[in-house]
């Protein structure tokens, strides 16, 4: 999908994850704004979460990834 990555619902709250945590599978790890809609990107599966390849508020493409995740 195309279009701005956030790592945090707003500029004033935490990340959704951070490097080194452990999320559950349907756990929102991002999200991408494309045409004015936010969404939201989830875990396949439980993993722990590399590194975050992306900066926040930076574009996208399709294809790109985003984040390392380790199952």
């Amino acid at each position: 999908m195309m279009g701005i990555f956030y790592r945090a619902p707003s500029p004033s709250s935490p990340p959704f994850c951070k490097d080194g945590e452990q999320v559950k599978a349907g756990q929102v790890i991002c999200m991408i704004e494309a045409m004015k809609v936010f969404n939201e990107i989830k875990a396949e599966y439980p993993c722990t979460i590399v590194k975050c390849l992306v900066e926040n508020g930076k574009p996208v493409k399709s294809g790109q990834d985003l984040i390392i995740v380790q199952r």
